[in-house]
């Protein structure tokens, strides 16, 4: 979560976002969205006779509605850099809460405007189990100066 300016963060704090629960309605918006109308999302006899037994979520949505629970400063967030490291770890069921907790991973300052930010992204459900992980790069803006 970057809730400041470059010059507030620090390595290694970690900060945890709201819940978001995953519904049947969000997967299906998506599949039409994206076009991924695989039967694992949205055919539940499909889905019961495939590894996890009933439908799972999107990978992407996942990735989607966590990037949404990740509080960015509108003031000092220039820029999203990209996400590196991305892994599917568990699926993520109709019904799941999911949230994010993030830890600034490393900073490093580009010039007297903005640093990269690194920060470090699981994704858990209601159990704690993480279902995603990846890195998510950042460019945050400096407070500004007054004159």
């Amino acid at each position: 979560m970057i809730t400041g300016y470059f010059e507030d963060l620090v390595e290694g704090k970690v900060l945890e976002s709201r819940g978001r629960t995953v519904t049947q309605a969000d997967v299906v918006g998506f599949a039409g969205l994206s076009g991924d109308f695989h039967p694992l999302h949205l055919d539940v006899e499909h889905a019961k006779k495939a590894r996890f037994g009933e439908p799972i979520a999107h990978g992407m949505l996942t990735l989607a509605i966590a990037s949404g629970l990740i509080e960015l400063s509108p003031e000092a967030v220039q820029a999203f850099g990209g996400m590196d490291k991305v892994r599917f770890l568990q699926p993520v069921f109709f019904g799941d809460t999911i949230h994010v907790r993030s830890e600034v991973a490393s900073l490093e300052q580009m010039d007297d405007s903005c640093g990269k930010a690194v920060l470090a992204i699981t994704v858990l459900n209601q159990r704690d189990e993480p279902v995603v992980v990846f890195k998510m790069r950042l460019v945050v803006g400096t407070r500004p100066r007054t004159a």
